[in-house]
């Protein structure tokens, strides 16, 4: 399973987001509705899956899935 699509999954199943919506161009805030705490709940649920921790100043990086699931490989490498 890809990055992204672990992240998909951590999306519908903790933030019941809508699957078909949720591309790597998607923005978390304006193509996802996602808020500030929603972030905040999905890097947490990204350190539990993932099994790492993320840096609060990268947090401010991730505007799309895309950016979450690059900065997730980058960690995992």
């Amino acid at each position: 399973m890809s990055m992204f699509d672990r992240i998909k999954n951590v999306l519908v199943t903790n933030l019941q987001i809508d699957e078909k919506e949720i591309t790597p161009e998607a923005e978390l805030v304006n193509d996802l509705g996602i808020n500030s705490l929603e972030l905040a709940d999905l890097v947490l649920y990204c350190e539990e899956e993932f099994d790492i921790e993320i840096d609060d100043s990268s947090i401010r990086n991730f505007v799309t899935v895309g950016d979450v699931a690059k900065y997730l490989e980058g960690l995992a490498k």
